[in-house]
């Protein structure tokens, strides 16, 4: 119990943080991302736990790797741009989602298709919003996942 506790409590922080953002943000388009992020993703698969996503993974895009540290909902943050990754879907090995770049006010969506074991996948992203254009036609990319280390919850948990 104590610990459902805290993930509702957990979960009321990031919506008051993203009301904070979404509040202090001239874009439109982000409320539609937020309405995802604050309810549970619909079509995980029965007993398929999102916990899998949790951890540090490394995100590879043209040469260039960035870190991603998501929790227990496939949720993060990353450094490029300020950015932030959400996790909308995950069924089977197919996760979907959304990021947000604070920095340069951009926007856009992802797809992954994982391994049997979850440990790495190939994905693309495209833009949905580029400061004020939300019909951008710059394309996104392609990019590799692989994840480093799980989260210190599944490490330590028994098989």
């Amino acid at each position: 119990m104590e610990g459902l506790v805290q993930v509702f409590v957990r979960n009321i922080l990031i919506l008051i943080g993203f009301g904070i953002l979404a509040a202090c943000s001239h874009s439109k388009s982000l409320q539609p991302e937020l309405a995802e992020v604050a309810s549970p993703p619909t079509e995980t698969a029965p007993g398929e736990q999102h916990v899998v996503l949790a951890g540090e993974w490394e995100y590879e895009d043209n040469g260039i790797v960035q870190t991603l540290v998501l929790n227990d909902q496939g949720n993060g943050n990353y450094s490029w741009q300020n950015g932030v990754f959400m996790t909308t879907s995950l069924s089977g090995q197919s996760w979907s989602g959304s990021w947000y770049q604070r920095q340069n006010d951009r926007e856009g969506r992802f797809e992954v298709r994982l391994s049997q074991d979850y440990a790495e996948g190939e994905g693309r992203w495209w833009y949905t919003r580029i400061e004020m254009d939300t019909q951008p036609r710059q394309k996104g990319g392609v990019f590799h996942i692989r994840r480093v280390r799980p989260s210190d919850r599944l490490s330590h948990a028994s098989p």
